[in-house]
């Protein structure tokens, strides 16, 4: 069986508001096995990103994870001091954002920067760290390494801006990646590029990794299994071909047909399904299922108490107790619904 490189375990990560609590991430876990990819993905606001940071313990005030377990290469980083996590973060989990403007200093080379991470962690000359700095943007294929490594961020292009933090995040050879929505603010082909690189670079440095995202092309391409957050909680799990072929949440099903699909005479001629309503507003959650009323599927049981999350079988976990009827029939409870069923994609 192949170990875990990184075990979360009931993790809840809560804000406390003059306006109320906000359960941003609530009694969340999933496991992300050595060498492999776990992709979180759903939409803004639905915690993934706080997820991803409670993990590197970089949220803030009025934010706190209070509850759970992070489980990282055999240690719980939430018993760890400052001092200690200090010494994991970017020399043995690493992270990339979704833009890089905002995390490079405007004042500084990106060469410098990159140098940076390695004297912090490597305890190798500012000589030794500078070489390897040029190394490592040829490894990110960026062109004149020697050059681009003296300039300064505005006057590289967001993909090279991108490179750049790929560079400095493996640096040090980390164990875990947390990429957090590294291709958003990019082009399409720029985007691909990086897909590209990011799978090239995971298999040269047997990296493991947790890509944060809401696309599900990118999804397909990159992971090898796919965990589904909604309003704070995962609702889905599974083998990133399973639960393309065949949802168990009536959220996942949602996001599948939401995507448009391409045939041989270019893109299908039809109406794209929308998820009926809105997110809910995680300082007034319903009771019980927290999709129940959006979803075409619910029955009085979905919103008297919560919902676990079940196992579906063959390797998948899922938070509704009517997974083994999604595709099979018409909702009962919304008739006013029947035309507009959310269906899997193809």
């Amino acid at each position: 069986m192949t170990e875990d490189i990184l075990e979360v375990k009931n993790l809840s990560t809560h804000f406390f508001t003059r306006a109320g609590i906000i359960k941003a991430a609530d009694d969340v876990s999933f496991s992300i096995k050595l060498g492999s990819t776990l992709a979180l993905v759903g939409e803004s606001g639905s915690g993934k990103s706080v997820t991803s940071l409670s993990i590197m313990r970089l949220v803030r005030a009025p934010g706190k994870s209070f509850t759970g377990e992070i489980i990282f290469d055999g240690r719980d980083v939430m018993n760890l001091d400052e001092r200690e996590m200090r010494r994991i973060r970017g020399r043995e989990i690493a992270m990339i954002f979704q833009d890089p403007m905002t995390s490079l200093n405007p004042v500084y080379t990106v060469g410098d920067q990159i140098a940076e991470a390695i004297l912090l962690h490597e305890g190798v000359s500012r000589k030794q760290a500078w070489a390897k700095t040029v190394e490592m943007m040829k490894r990110v294929k960026i062109p004149d390494a020697e050059h681009r490594a003296k300039d300064y961020p505005h006057q590289l292009s967001g993909g090279m801006r991108q490179r750049v933090m790929i560079a400095m995040a493996l640096s040090c050879k980390p164990k875990l990646l947390i990429a957090d929505e590294p291709t958003t603010a990019l082009d399409v082909t720029i985007q691909a590029e990086i897909l590209d690189l990011l799978r090239s670079l995971k298999e040269d440095f047997n990296l493991s990794m947790l890509l944060i995202t809401h696309d599900l092309g990118v999804v397909a391409e990159t992971a090898d299994r796919v965990a589904v957050m909604y309003a704070g909680r995962i609702v889905e799990e599974a083998p990133v071909r399973k639960i393309f072929r065949a949802p168990r949440h009536p959220y996942t099903e949602g996001l599948l047909a939401s995507v448009p699909r391409l045939t041989e005479k270019g893109i299908k001629q039809r109406r794209l399904q929308t998820i009926e309503g809105t997110v809910p507003n995680l300082l007034r959650l319903p009771a019980g299922c927290k999709f129940a009323p959006r979803c075409a599927y619910v029955i009085q049981q979905c919103t008297e108490a919560d919902i676990p999350l079940l196992d579906a079988g063959d390797d998948r976990l899922a938070r509704c107790i009517r997974f083994q009827d999604l595709g099979k029939e018409e909702s009962k409870t919304h008739p006013e619904r029947s035309g507009h069923r959310l269906k899997l994609a193809g």
